[in-house]
């Protein structure tokens, strides 16, 4: 009986297509054996990894990003649950950070695109004169920066 699982297998196990699995393996996210006949065979950890990989990427991971987390697993030895813990430490961080922006990002939206409000004052999106372009390029009021205040408008005076 052959040991380990075959490209084919660990491609059912995980949902990913073997030349995902192969493109994977050239970037050196995983490291299958090869049997005498020259056959990759995976261990049933680097499921676990190409299932995290997968995720990772499904959240914009980059794959750089995901070689890095990586590069802290034990090479030659199946990860424990102390390894993916220090590992999902750091993923958590990153994760956390992309939550905040997006929480930030949905409560600036959420009266803004399609309001139909009019009121140009007052929209994050509205850039007067492109005087945010010196803040640097794309909607920089969405993206954190404050708007410059805006003097109110004078009310108006009562009818004799």
């Amino acid at each position: 009986m052959a040991r380990g699982l075959s490209i084919g297998q660990v491609a059912d196990r995980t949902g990913l297509a073997v030349s995902a699995i192969r493109f994977y393996e050239e970037q050196g996210l995983v490291h299958p054996l090869r049997n005498a006949a020259g056959q990759r065979r995976f261990e049933r950890a680097d499921i676990r990894r190409l299932s995290f990989l997968m995720i990772s990427q499904q959240l914009g991971f980059s794959l750089e990003d995901i070689r890095n987390l990586f590069a802290g697993l034990p090479d030659g030895r199946t990860p424990t649950k102390a390894d993916w813990s220090r590992i999902g430490r750091a993923f958590r961080e990153d994760i956390d950070a992309r939550i905040h922006g997006l929480e930030q990002l949905r409560d600036k939206l959420d009266g803004c695109i399609g309001c139909g409000c009019l009121s140009l004052k007052a929209c994050a999106l509205y850039n007067g004169k492109d005087s945010a372009a010196k803040r640097g390029p794309g909607p920089r009021y969405l993206l954190g920066d404050s708007a410059p205040a805006v003097a109110a408008e004078p009310a108006p005076a009562p009818d004799p």
